[in-house]
């Protein structure tokens, strides 16, 4: 039997200071705040899939600007090898409200959520993206990082 890491995405969107982050409604990591993403549905492409999940979790429509990084640690979700391409979205309209398998959808200042307890690798994607917004550098999950 051949096995592959499963492909999903998330998404980092930005607006001004803030960054869009929802609450799980399920396990694993129920209750925690994370990134909105989630799976690549057959015939999707990546790009597609993440403004799709975006508006299934959280009611906001997004412009896709950058890619952050693919972050492909086999460890990186409990239930199985995950893959996920982390875009970067640039805010464009609605109210955050949580849908989908996403409990709640709000935004928080950056500086805030750096005190969070993040979901899965959400931690490193939020650290990565801070170094994106100074630099534009891409990012993967072995690559070697500058101490901060």
């Amino acid at each position: 039997m051949y096995r592959s890491p499963t492909p999903t995405v998330d998404v980092a969107i930005v607006r001004e200071e803030s960054i869009l982050l929802v609450k799980r409604g399920h396990d694993p990591y129920k209750g925690s705040w994370v990134f909105p993403g989630g799976f690549i549905e057959y015939g999707e492409t990546a790009e597609a899939a993440a403004v799709r999940e975006v508006m299934e979790e959280t009611g906001v429509r997004i412009r896709l600007r950058d890619i952050l990084g693919v972050y492909s640690a086999p460890d990186r979700d409990p239930r199985k090898h995950v893959l996920s391409v982390v875009f970067v979205g640039e805010y464009v309209s609605g109210h955050p409200i949580g849908g989908d398998d996403a409990a709640e959808a709000k935004w928080f200042e950056i500086k805030e959520a750096e005190t969070m307890d993040l979901g899965f690798d959400h931690g490193l994607i939020l650290r990565d993206l801070k170094r994106w917004l100074c630099s534009k550098g891409t990012y993967w999950s072995t690559r070697k990082r500058s101490i901060d």
